[in-house]
């Protein structure tokens, strides 16, 4: 049992360290291309300086890694659990096209490429072609534009790259799950070595993926370049002529800066820089996933108090660290009985003992699915106006101006649309307050205009009906790739709906129903003191409202007009149902015989069976009546 005055390390305390060592193999993943980079670029004039660490070749492969580096480093301060859930790709940018992060994605991928570009162009050999400044004669000298060219195209592909990243959710990592049908043979994604291997089995596709981006990023510059090529050119001039002899004129050359072997290198540079920034994105990726478990044991096994710090996990105001830790419990609850012990024993505590505050915070995800439904669709709440005081009306004390036609247009005067706006200010300048002749006179206007506009519209198209020709011109541009931002897919508004924005994670819910299901069928056999029993029925009545509620919603969510593919499908949901059925289904096997004992009725089994797709109990055959023998 814990004692009240063992201080609790918060879960972070865990987290954190083990992330460290993650993001220390990505790094060093990186490190090597870098260096193998390095020895490809080295001139091999001397066998020893063309691979020493410590020397030109050591410098360059540095400055290769920090380039790829700086990626890691975005993907530490972005990264975020789950999927940014918005009805439409069109919603997602409106929500986060101002954020910062949307401008640090952009230029840390720029500078990283001009960072590569830069210590490419170094590592070239003077003949190449490639040097910042040529001389034409002993004291002519002139900006090579070819290396001009070659940096902007570095700079737009990782402008390109970042685009990329920010509408493909790369800083997206997405947690993996303890089902219990793995007990008997054990995830080894968290071994270092197999994932290693997993991820130089990936670098054929890595490697393909950066050669398709290359080309796709070599025809955008080439269309790009003329619009951008005085701007640039004047750039680069002025930051070399402070330490070169350059002419004084900013004319553009004639020639174009594309040769053969200027866009070999622009390829093969392109190739390289892709494949550091997938390669350091994938691993990322996957090393960052890994199971909440070290040296084979639960993350918290190391604390004072394990179950304190699992628990200030569990409750903890950021979404990420909630779903590892809920992760670590489905864990302990399936592989781990010294743990699972421990929670069942563990009464002494000032919030109460450590099941029911695992049982409340899991019950309390589950529920939350249900908030998520409700609120839906639903308009914000508006804000409540502020109490405005009284003023007192004042007294006129001089008598109202006098109408004299001063004020007041001719008689003779054309009423038309522009004379009642001018006698409407006037009005309400000398008569505020009043009713104003304008608004019947603009609707008539507004009317006459309208009837004019549909007898156009019939006379091109046929039909007077403005909305649906509006809508099958919009259903025409959904079809075609322009569309695809503004389609409101179904997998997306339903994971909008049932996961809440900005931001869910599937993996938290299906977690919470295994957890709760392993841990109170293991109770059976290890809670000694029967703490867990008390709360069956509440967990067995929430599972199987929950699981109704979400089937009925997802039955009933209709695809909107604007999803033209139509594809009514959600494996996250249908993952999330398999998890609360899984579940029931375990209690209902364990706990079914003694249902009366825990005041659980006959109709609470019977939905609990319904919700799980469980079928109902059969009579035993040796129970039946053979009436044939009782004649006899």
């Amino acid at each position: 049992m814990a004692s009240a005055s063992v201080r609790r390390p918060p879960y972070k305390d865990f987290l954190q360290p083990a992330l460290h060592r993650r993001f220390s193999t990505t790094a060093l993943i990186l490190l090597v291309i870098a260096y193998v980079y390095a020895i490809g670029l080295a001139r091999w004039n001397s066998f020893l300086w063309s691979w020493f660490p410590i020397g030109p070749t050591g410098f360059r492969a540095a400055f290769f890694w920090f380039s790829g580096s700086l990626i890691l480093i975005l993907r530490i301060a972005q990264y975020h659990p789950g999927y940014r859930t918005s009805d439409s790709a069109f919603d997602t940018f409106l929500k986060h096209w101002r954020n910062f992060s949307t401008l640090e994605t952009i230029l840390t991928y720029a500078f990283s490429a001009w960072l590569f570009a830069q210590v490419y162009l170094l590592s070239q050999p003077k003949d190449s072609g490639m040097e910042w400044v040529t001389y034409l004669s002993y004291d002519r000298q002139r900006l090579n534009e070819k290396a001009v060219f070659f940096t902007t195209h570095l700079v737009i592909l990782g402008v390109y790259q970042a685009i990329r990243h920010l509408y493909l959710d790369i800083d997206r990592l997405l947690l993996g799950v303890a089902k219990p049908s793995e007990k008997a043979v054990r995830n080894n994604n968290s071994d270092v070595g197999t994932l290693m291997k997993k991820f130089w089995g990936e670098m054929p596709i890595i490697f393909l993926q950066s050669l398709n981006q290359t080309l796709a990023s070599l025809i955008l510059t080439f269309v790009i370049y003329p619009f951008l090529r005085k701007a640039v050119w004047r750039l680069s001039l002025f930051f070399f002529r402070p330490f070169f002899n350059l002419p004084k004129t900013n004319y553009v050359p004639y020639s174009w800066p594309v040769s053969f072997k200027s866009a070999t290198s622009m390829v093969l540079a392109s190739t390289m820089l892709l494949i550091v920034w997938i390669a350091g994105n994938t691993a990322f990726t996957m090393f960052m996933v890994k199971e909440p478990t070290k040296d084979q044991r639960p993350f918290t096994s190391g604390s004072k108090d394990p179950n304190g710090s699992l628990l200030n996990g569990l409750r903890h105001r950021k979404l990420f660290y909630k779903c590892f830790a809920m992760w670590e419990l489905a864990l302990i609850a399936r592989d781990f009985p010294e743990r699972r012990k421990a929670i069942y024993e563990d009464l002494d505590r000032k919030d109460g003992p450590a099941w029911s505050q695992v049982c409340s915070i899991c019950l309390e995800v589950l529920k939350s699915l249900e908030t998520n439904i409700g609120n839906y669709g639903k308009a914000p709440e508006p804000v409540a106006a502020p109490v405005v005081q009284p003023v007192e009306e004042k007294v006129r004390t001089a008598p109202p101006p006098k109408e004299e036609p001063i004020f007041l247009g001719g008689p003779a005067r054309r009423r038309n649309f522009l004379s009642e706006v001018e006698k409407t200010v006037v009005e309400v300048a000398v008569a505020p307050g009043q009713g104003s002749p304008l608004k019947p006179f603009a609707k008539k206007v507004v009317d006459a205009a309208k009837h004019q506009l549909l007898e156009i519209q019939k006379a091109v198209t046929g039909t007077d009906d403005t909305a649906s020709l509006i809508r099958s011109w919009a259903l025409k541009g959904l079809h075609k790739w322009v569309g695809i931002p503004f389609r409101k897919e179904y997998r997306r508004r339903m994971l909008h709906a049932v996961l809440g924005s900005p931001y869910g994670e599937p993996s938290l819910y299906i977690n919470a129903a295994y957890a709760l299901g392993m841990l109170t069928s293991h109770s059976l056999q290890e809670d000694k003191y029967g703490n867990v029993q008390r709360d069956i029925a509440t967990i067995i009545r929430t599972l199987t409202n929950m699981t109704k509620k979400l089937d009925r919603f997802k039955e009933g969510f209709e695809v909107h007009w604007t999803d033209v593919e139509g594809i009514k499908e959600c494996p996250e949901v249908d993952a999330i149902l398999e998890a609360l059925r899984e579940a029931l289904t375990t209690l209902i096997v364990e706990f079914g015989p003694y249902a009366r004992d825990l005041r659980l009725t006959l109709t609470d089994m019977r939905l609990a069976r319904e919700a799980a797709n469980f079928p109902e109990p059969q009579p035993r055959a040796d129970h039946l009546l053979d009436l044939s023998q009782w004649k006899r």
